[in-house]
This record gives C-alpha cells, sequence and structure tokens, in this order.
C-alpha cells in the first residue's frame, strides 16, 4: 500500500525511549502498545497487544543502543525491558505512582462512606473528588464538604493528610531534583514510617508497591523523565479513531496514527 511505503521504518531506537499502553480495539486486542521518544516527544511505534513476549521481541530487534527505559508500573513491561536489554535503567512514570496513593484514598473513602447514614453516603459519593484536590485549590463549598466527611470519620481523615503529606513529598522532590536525591529518599521513607503508624491497610499496600518500585520511582527525579506527554499522544490517538468510526485492523490504526504524526509538521507549513 502507498501508505505503508509512506511510513518513516525504525531500524534502531534511539538511547532513551518510553512505553505505554492505550485502548485501541484492533484484532481482538483491547489495548495496544505505544514506544515514543521522550525527548522529542513524538510515537516511533505502535504494537499490536501489551503481551510481554510482544514487547520482548520487538526490544530485541530495536533495542540495540537503548539504555534508558520510562514505563508504567506493569510487571509485564518491566520483566520485558529487563530481559531484552543488558541491564537497562528503567524510570517510573510519575502519574502511576502518584495514581497509588490517591487509589488508597479512595478505597478508604468508600470503606468509611459505606457506614455512613443513606444521605450521607450517596452525596459522600458524589463528592469524591474534593478529597482528590489538593487542599490549597479546593473551594470555600468544597472545604466545608471536606470537613464535613472528615469529622465523621477520623479514619477519613488521616488517609487525606496522608495523601496531602505525600502530594507535598512529591512537590517537593520535583522542585529539589537530581542534585539532592539522598533527601529526597530520607522524606520518603519517613512517609513510609508515617504510613505504618497510621495502620491503614489501603495505604500500606500502596507503600509496599513503591518499596518495589522505589529504585525505578527514584530514577524519576534523577533523569526528570515521565510519560505525561504520552497522555497528549493517547488524546490525538482516541481523536483520529473517532474521526475514522475506529479501526477493525492493527494495521490500519497503526499506519494512520503514526503517519499523522510524521507528516503533521509538514501539514502545518502547508497550511
Amino acid at each position: 500500500m502507498i501508505s505503508e511505503s509512506l511510513l518513516e521504518k525504525t531500524e534502531q531506537l534511539p538511547p532513551i525511549i518510553a512505553v505505554d499502553d492505550f485502548k485501541g480495539d484492533t484484532d481482538g486486542e483491547r489495548f495496544q502498545t505505544i514506544i515514543s521518544d521522550p525527548i522529542k516527544r513524538e510515537p516511533i511505534d505502535i504494537l499490536k497487544d501489551r503481551k510481554k513476549s510482544t514487547l520482548y521481541h520487538y526490544l530485541k530487534d530495536h533495542a540495540d543502543t537503548v539504555n534508558v527505559v520510562v514505563m508504567d508500573m506493569s510487571p509485564s513491561y518491566k520483566a520485558a525491558v529487563d530481559q531484552a536489554l543488558n541491564v537497562p535503567i528503567i524510570v517510573a512514570d510519575r502519574f502511576h505512582f502518584v495514581r497509588c496513593i490517591y487509589w488508597a484514598l479512595d478505597r478508604v473513602r468508600r470503606r468509611v462512606q459505606s457506614i455512613f447514614d443513606d444521605y450521607d453516603r450517596k452525596k459522600c459519593k458524589r463528592m469524591r473528588h474534593v478529597f482528590m484536590k489538593r487542599s490549597s485549590t479546593i473551594t470555600e463549598k468544597q472545604t466545608w464538604y471536606l470537613h464535613h466527611y472528615c469529622d465523621k470519620s477520623e479514619l477519613l481523615t488521616d488517609a487525606y493528610l496522608l495523601k496531602e503529606w505525600f502530594c507535598d513529598w512529591f512537590d517537593q522532590a520535583k522542585e529539589l531534583g537530581t542534585d539532592h536525591l539522598k533527601e529526597i529518599k530520607a522524606s520518603l521513607y519517613e512517609f513510609y514510617d508515617i504510613v505504618k503508624q497510621s495502620e491503614i491497610p489501603e495505604f500500606e499496600q500502596a507503600i509496599k508497591t513503591h518499596q518495589n518500585w522505589q529504585k525505578e520511582i527514584m530514577n524519576s527525579f534523577g533523569y526528570n523523565l515521565h510519560n505525561g506527554y504520552v497522555e497528549g499522544l493517547n488524546n490525538q490517538t482516541k481523536v483520529i479513531k473517532r474521526q475514522a468510526f475506529d479501526f477493525r485492523r492493527f494495521n490500519r490504526l497503526r499506519r494512520k496514527v503514526l503517519l499523522y504524526h510524521q507528516y503533521k509538521h509538514v501539514q502545518g507549513q502547508m497550511a
């Protein structure tokens, strides 16, 4: 096909790559894997699924010079990268390890609201976004609801404060950067201790995940890399899919998305 011949072939990947998945729904696979360049912030290739074997074989064929991989906290991705590459540096995507803490808070919120009366249970569920927001950004009305439901549960109050503590650590870690990794790690250990003292199982489970990925989390600040821009790529892919009324075949989805990104600057210049 002519469109296939226009695609730039990927012979070798750059030294730093990013790996993420997105919902493509093609050829019977719900999710596909996108390989991108976190420096140039553009997609390099798309794989047919998010299976470990698929990523492993792709990296074995194309990744001789890759030494840094930014990825979500997927055990299958990590296993594929570790096995395909020679002692790679893995960087955990910031969105995913921060999300662990937010999920822990939301699980506590659901557990606590189950014992509220019918009105407060439903209202607390509708106002769940209030607990996800930072205390410095909520409105006066949202503050009222936050205090109202925290006053009803010491457990919910403690969980919310743990989330805020972690967010403060995260902001400070980004500000300190690569030159203060020991200080960042020491503060993270302090957070672990506070969580253990709280004896909140949802947060204890979250820090177990963090501890398993601690090296990769610290690499996020050491190398100042993340996959945030990939969400923009995924949103553009959703638009492309919607305009095409979705794709049934993976090859068509791959061609359309890659061609769009490879030639969008040319289209802009022509316009």
